[in-house]
């Protein structure tokens, strides 16, 4: 019996490969983002240390008051969305090496019926 994907015959089982590292590989550097989002943030706010004692007066204190309050939003929100993107990434890896173990022990079972 041919592979669908034009491959040899053989027992449909064989075919069947999963590999969870992309998906770990992903995590990981979601979760090295994150460390790195928390690292920004700090030196984010040392680099702003010390602006309002020195701009007394001046109205682009504020405004960069302002600014430094929605980078620092984000940078939090980025830093939140990598954190949470490591463990789901993960959780896919196992799910998918799941039910590729449940077709693939479907399709033996197909193919011991078949007398392969």
């Amino acid at each position: 019996m041919a592979d669908e994907a034009g491959g040899a015959g053989g027992a449909s089982g064989e075919r069947l490969r999963h590999s969870d590292g992309p998906w770990t590989r992903a995590a990981g550097g979601a979760e090295v983002m994150r460390t790195q989002m928390s690292c920004l943030r700090a030196e984010f706010e040392t680099a702003h240390e010390g602006v309002q004692g020195c701009g007394n007066g001046l109205s682009v204190v504020a405004v960069l008051d302002t600014v430094r309050t929605s980078w620092e939003r984000r940078i939090e929100a980025a830093r939140d969305e990598c954190g949470s993107l490591g463990s789901r990434l993960r959780a896919v890896a196992k799910t998918q090496g799941e039910h590729d173990g449940a077709v693939r022990s479907g399709l033996a079972a197909v193919d011991a019926g078949a007398g392969r």
